[in-house]
């Protein structure tokens, strides 16, 4: 008999077997109306009695889990929630020879609270450092100095959970602003964002998908010189973060980032993709940290004197990095 044959014999005889074995355990007969029953029935120990059972892990708040993406929660009636942001630019073209920098710090205070389930009203101060030194474009400038005030609007209109894991947000932020982003130059420019967001459950509890589509039109006036100003910039943004550790999450970052000249996108003058990791982590159940890093990977500025120049640094920076505190209460 070949090795194969005595292999399959034996593999039948231990499986007709199996049933005979398990039987003779329920019965001296091999066969059993119910469960295994012992003549002394143990009775749990005051150990097991006292132990409760392990509670089930509560949803995840998402609406700074993602890094400069930014997710859908919007809490319930009643929390309130202080805000400390900031955002350093580092980085653009050098404009000739000798020592050349470029660093913007953008940093504001905000105020959050919710009337009613699902609906977020924010109040934000701001205020922004500038050190520029030869850089393409721009004129040398060092000060730092307040940037005027916003206020956020957030509606959800789905909650993510283990059991419907799409959560959906739209949010609309209008702020006046006194100095140029880029330039940095005084001016009075009032400008709107739009904000669409959504966020999923991949694996309940463990993996989410965070996603933004913003548009924001930007209409103002330069101080001393008079001349107008109009930009817009649009932005998709997408995160993939994961629980790394017990409430701290971590992954990558990717977006894709166009800016114009005009209020409604219509000479493109920059475009970037951005790629990081993002970290989020609780340190309490009111209190959290958020940090994340942005460093352009592709770009283009639409000036023909840098059209065959790597990255778009017309409008955008080659590094950004964001810091977020939150205190709930």
């Amino acid at each position: 008999m070949t090795p194969v044959r005595i292999a399959v014999a034996l593999l039948l005889a231990a499986c007709s077997c199996a049933p005979a074995l398990a039987g003779s355990e329920d019965g001296k007969d091999g066969k059993s109306d119910g469960p295994a029953r012992s003549s002394k029935a143990k009775s749990p120990s005051p150990e097991t009695k006292a132990k409760p059972s392990s509670p089930e892990k509560e949803d995840v708040d998402t609406e700074h889990l993602f890094g400069f993406t930014e997710g859908s929660d919007a809490g319930e009636k009643g929390q309130q929630e202080v805000v400390f942001d900031s955002v350093s630019r580092i980085g653009k073209r050098r404009a000739g020879p000798g020592p050349s920098h470029y660093r913007a710090f953008d940093a504001r205070l905000g105020y959050q609270f919710d009337p009613i389930d699902r609906l977020s009203i924010e109040f934000s101060a701001f205020g922004t450092l500038h050190r520029v030194r030869t850089i393409a474009d721009l004129d040398d400038k060092a000060f730092g100095t307040f940037d005027g005030a916003s206020i956020d609007v957030k509606y959800q209109f789905l909650k993510g959970s283990a059991e419907q894991p799409v959560g959906f947000a739209l949010e609309v932020r209008p702020r006046f602003t006194r100095i140029l982003p880029v330039e940095g130059n005084g001016a009075d420019v009032f400008d709107i964002e739009t904000l669409a967001q959504v966020d999923v459950q991949i694996v309940p509890n463990t993996l989410w998908y965070g996603g933004n589509v913003s548009f924001e039109p930007a209409v103002g006036r330069q101080r001393g010189s008079g001349e107008g100003y109009r930009s817009s910039t649009f932005v998709w943004s997408n995160a993939l973060v994961g629980e790394v550790a017990d409430k701290t999450y971590l992954g990558p970052e990717l977006r894709y980032l166009r800016g114009y000249d005009g209020a409604f996108l219509n000479r493109l003058e920059s475009q970037a993709l951005t790629l990081g990791p993002a970290l989020h982590h609780r340190f309490t159940e009111k209190a959290w940290i958020t940090l994340a890093y942005a460093g352009q990977i592709w770009g283009r500025d639409a000036d023909p004197a840098f059209a065959r120049r790597a990255l778009g640094l017309g409008q955008f920076e080659r590094h950004a990095v964001r810091l977020k505190l939150g205190l709930e209460f």
